[in-house]
């Protein structure tokens, strides 16, 4: 079975589950290493690195409106 990375919405549900428990919601806690983990995954997805991303980031490039005819 690959490997999956955590994403941002992997993140949230966990910081939303520690935070309803009563858990660690402190800055070297489970929640905030799934967080960083999640922003992690999502920036390297957008630089086009090997993981995906959940956003929109990176889908047009090379998109131009056309203008760029050649005449000088």
């Amino acid at each position: 079975m690959p490997k999956q990375d955590m994403t941002k919405a992997d993140s949230k549900r966990i910081q939303s589950t520690q935070a309803r428990s009563g858990g660690d919601m402190s800055s070297g806690g489970f929640a905030a290493r799934a967080q960083s983990a999640g922003d992690r995954n999502t920036a390297a997805g957008a630089q086009g690195g090997q993981y995906q991303g959940t956003g929109s980031a990176g889908g047009n490039a090379g998109s131009g409106n056309g203008s760029n005819t050649g005449k000088k």
